[in-house]
């Protein structure tokens, strides 16, 4: 499928969601029961994205930035299994544990982290982390990062029911004065045990709704980030060092990898990031581009940013595409309590 093709699609999807429609699956209907019969093939092997011990990371990274009287930035994670960071054994594996050590390294200041992802969540579950967020005695995060899609694709959540719920998580937290990220779905096209043509098929379901994602995102104030490469192309050369022991959750490296490519964003949303890398580089192939387009664009490529740059005109609303270049994460510190 073409970007151009890939923008219409993604543009229909988040119309959709905007308006309220049902919505048809990512797939033709003819291909329905084949997909059905190989994804219960698959599940066999990888699971459903649910179960297993998940690391506790939540508290305070970045003791060496303590400055009395001064609070901690607040991050908190959102979304499934990916978010919570399923298939490490060490908290400081985990990615919310290396973004917070990751910025409270370029801010330095402490990063207080608190996870509410759940292993296995489509983003209809999102309505009710958000209002856990929001319902907490704590102050309203400063940013939060969500990871969400992987399990929509796999159930075959209708993709204007799945953006929409995205869609007004981002907005009720942008509302509550919260920065938000997301990592769009990742490219479930490469995941080991999956055969054809579900893996053809989960590949082009996973960057249509990464596309509607996106769209969804930044209408709301948020930017994304591609995770294609999450589950992607260097899993797909590396599969033995960055899949985990199950062939579905990224490893410990895998996990230092998403996070490399999120962090920027991260940094740029809470004006950490210089001011001469926030101007498009035409080296990099970044630049303004109207909002699908530059939706399609990033689905392709992975840790590719998509943010809100300018108002709408007669072609729709305009992105801003841009190409981080990647942070190295610090090997995250065990977490203080939070107090």
């Amino acid at each position: 499928m073409t970007s151009m093709s890939r923008a219409r699609v993604a543009r229909r999807i988040a119309a959709g969601a905007a308006y309220g429609g049902g919505g048809a699956g990512l797939i033709g209907a003819a291909a329905v029961g084949l997909l059905l019969a190989e994804v219960r093939l698959a599940r066999r092997h990888v699971g459903n994205g649910g179960g297993g011990r998940v690391p506790v990371a939540d508290g305070v990274y970045g003791h060496a930035y303590d400055v009395p009287g001064e609070p901690p930035l607040r991050l908190t994670m959102l979304g499934d299994s990916t978010a919570a960071g399923q298939g490490v054994h060490r908290s400081g594996q985990t990615p919310g544990a290396l973004l917070a050590s990751g910025l409270a390294a370029v801010a330095e200041r402490p990063v207080e982290l608190r996870n509410v992802a759940l292993p296995g969540a489509q983003s209809d579950d999102l309505d009710r982390q958000v209002a856990l967020v929001l319902s907490s005695s704590s102050p309203v995060p400063d940013i939060c990062v969500i990871m969400i899609g992987a399990n929509d694709v796999t159930h075959r959540m209708p993709p204007t029911r799945s953006v929409r719920h995205l869609s007004t998580a981002v907005r009720r937290l942008r509302t509550a004065g919260a920065e938000v990220v997301v990592g769009t779905c990742p490219d479930l096209g490469t995941i080991e045990p999956v055969q054809q043509p579900l893996r053809w098929l989960a590949r082009r379901a996973s960057r249509q709704l990464a596309a509607a994602q996106t769209i969804g995102v930044v209408e709301q104030g948020g930017r994304t980030v591609s995770l294609g490469d999450l589950l992607g192309p260097e899993f797909e050369a590396n599969p033995r060092e960055l899949f985990g022991p199950d062939n579905y959750h990224p490893s410990a490296e895998g996990y230092a990898t998403a996070a490399m490519a999120v962090l920027p964003t991260v940094c740029a949303a809470l004006g950490l990031w210089p001011a001469e890398e926030e101007r498009p580089d035409v080296s990099r192939r970044e630049g303004f581009l109207p909002v699908a387009r530059a939706a399609a664009e990033a689905a392709s490529e992975a840790g590719t940013e998509v943010t809100a740059a300018m108002p709408t005109g007669p072609r729709g609303p305009w992105a801003l595409l841009k190409r981080r270049r990647r942070r190295r994460v610090p090997e995250a510190e065990p977490a203080r309590p939070s107090v």
